[in-house]
């Protein structure tokens, strides 16, 4: 078999595992009600995102470094054998707590594929040729994490919600099979490893994330577990720290931020994450909640988000062998800045058009920016750094993501909160007082409005629940809670805008930095990789 034939099954696998890690970080969100229904997991199941969230973030640094000591092969085989597995394990869970279990397992596998995907296709394709195949792959990630929620209810509505878990299975096989036979790595050099400095900074991440993940939800945020948590996770970073800069071989060396491109990198994915899922978990709830529409229908509302997504990294893996990475990264925070305004002037009165009108102009940005915050970084160091680089970047960008997504949650209950006491606190209690007329389930329904402003929310969403108010109420209050959840959501959008404007700043700090500049540069010093083959490992 020709190289270029190799080459070609080993970009299908590579492809196909991303693809099927990438999905399992959403695919549960939308099968959650008949998992509950089935498990009787009601007071346990943000676990089971929750488990996958910190277990494929917690070893993402680790597995990057190494790769680097012993080839980026083993790690993909281990790191799909595991996800494959565990994904059959979670298909067959007979209760909550097993489903946590197993989906823990499958986010450590999947946090071992998806650095890695990205390190091998640095390593076959030299500077330019990378450049296009990073803007592939970004954008079927992109894809990918969007696609998740809308898939996971249509295999749990037409199959069953076991489905979206056994499906891996296959899927994976093909991915390690294409790994397996035709991706070949010399080898080089054994290097101690940093154990030491590989669980302290889990140990940090995972309390990090536990905090801002449960935080406001299982406990408040002034509360105790909050302040030990965040407390826990300094702790060990600084014992982090301190440790990386006495160990020969350091997990990840502090002195990586010494170099410009790789630090504003940093920053650069962790705002974009930030700004990214900010906007992908809350744009269906005004789908949902104001236009109407079920889920389903929401999810092809941001269908064509994924594909301008898709189209834009594609193209931006091309446009980056023209301009500088500050240009590039530039036009996609201002476009991004551009659909969080238009996001800004929703109404309740806005049309399914106009909100997927603006979901696209988001996706165009983040499509333009995602490619080069992984190409920028591998193209600053020479190969055998080429693992921990990109995994730290994929770490920040996923750190982003987690932030992002709470910080955007507990805006919204706090305005949701200060909404419902400014415009609805007197209708619900007039309602209260009329509870003796009321059928029971409404009864209960406002008696629980009043202590949690979310119920609010939550009959919107509900047909179940609309038709329980009686009809004289129905119509003002529910134009009273839409109000108040596009005035929230404006405050999460203007969030937004200063998270995406922040990332504007931050990269315009890389200078004239290109991908052309930083390609003649290691020509220059003879660490460009030949097209047909990776590049030893050291």
């Amino acid at each position: 078999m020709r190289e270029q034939e190799k080459k070609g099954l080993v970009l299908a696998g590579l492809l196909v595992g991303m693809l099927v890690a990438a999905l399992d970080q959403t695919i549960v969100d939308t099968a959650f009600p008949r998992m509950i229904a089935e498990l009787h997991g009601e007071d346990q199941f943000t676990w089971v995102i929750t488990a996958y969230l910190l277990a494929s973030t917690a070893v993402v640094p680790v597995v990057g470094k190494l790769a680097d000591i012993y080839g980026r092969k083993i790690f993909y085989l281990i790191g799909m054998g595991l996800f494959v597995g565990s994904s059959m394990l979670c298909g067959a869970a007979e209760s909550m707590l097993q489903l946590i279990l197993f989906r823990a397992l499958q986010g450590i596998g999947g946090g071992m594929v998806m650095p890695v995907v990205f390190t091998i296709v640095g390593d076959l394709f030299p500077g330019e040729a990378r450049a296009r195949m990073q803007g592939l792959f970004g954008g079927v990630f992109g894809l990918a994490s969007v696609l998740g929620p809308k898939l996971g209810g249509w295999i749990t509505h037409h199959f069953s919600w076991r489905w979206i878990f056994y499906i891996n299975f296959p899927l994976g096989l093909i991915a390690m099979a294409c790994m397996f036979l035709f991706y070949q790595e010399s080898r080089g050099e054994r290097r101690p490893v940093d154990w030491l400095g590989a669980l302290t900074v889990m140990a940090s991440v995972v309390l990090f994330l536990l905090a801002m993940a449960q935080g406001g939800e299982a406990w408040a945020w002034d509360s105790w577990q909050s302040f030990s948590l965040f407390g826990g996770s300094a702790l060990f970073l600084i014992l982090f720290l301190a440790i990386e800069r006495r160990v020969p071989e350091p997990v990840l060396d502090p002195s990586l931020f010494r170099n410009r491109t790789f630090a504003v990198m940093q920053a650069v994915g962790l705002l974009m994450g930030a700004g990214m899922f900010m906007a992908v978990i809350f744009i269906p709830w005004f789908i949902q909640g104001v236009v109407g529409y079920n889920p389903n229908q929401a999810g092809n509302v941001m269908t064509p988000m994924m594909l301008t997504m898709v189209v834009a990294s594609v193209l931006g893996g091309r446009a980056a062998l023209r301009f500088s990475y500050r240009q590039q990264l530039s036009a996609g925070f201002l476009i991004l800045l551009a659909g969080y305004y238009t996001m800004t002037r929703w109404t309740p009165q806005t049309t399914a058009l106009q909100a997927t009108a603006s979901s696209m102009i988001l996706g165009a940005g983040l499509g333009l920016i995602m490619p080069i915050t992984t190409l920028a970084v591998q193209n600053a160091f020479p190969a055998h750094r080429r693992g921990v680089v990109t995994s730290a970047t994929a770490f920040f960008r996923q750190i982003g993501g987690t932030v992002g997504s709470t910080l955007g949650g507990v805006i919204f209950n706090h305005q949701m909160a200060a909404q419902f006491q400014e415009r609805l606190a007197g209708q619900v209690a007039r309602l209260q007082e009329a509870g003796a007329a009321l059928p029971p389930p409404a009864a209960a329904f406002f008696q629980e409005a009043a202590a949690d402003p979310q119920m609010l929310v939550r009959v919107l969403l509900s047909p179940e629940a609309q038709a329980a108010i009686p009809a004289a109420f129905r119509e003002p209050l529910l134009a009273g809670v839409k109000a108040m959840m596009v005035d929230s959501l404006h405050v999460v959008f203007y969030t937004g805008i200063a998270l995406v404007f922040a990332g504007l700043v931050a990269a315009q700090f890389l200078g004239n930095v290109s991908l052309r500049e930083q390609t003649r540069t290691a020509q220059a010093a003879g660490k460009t990789p030949t097209l047909g083959a990776p590049p030893a490992v050291h």
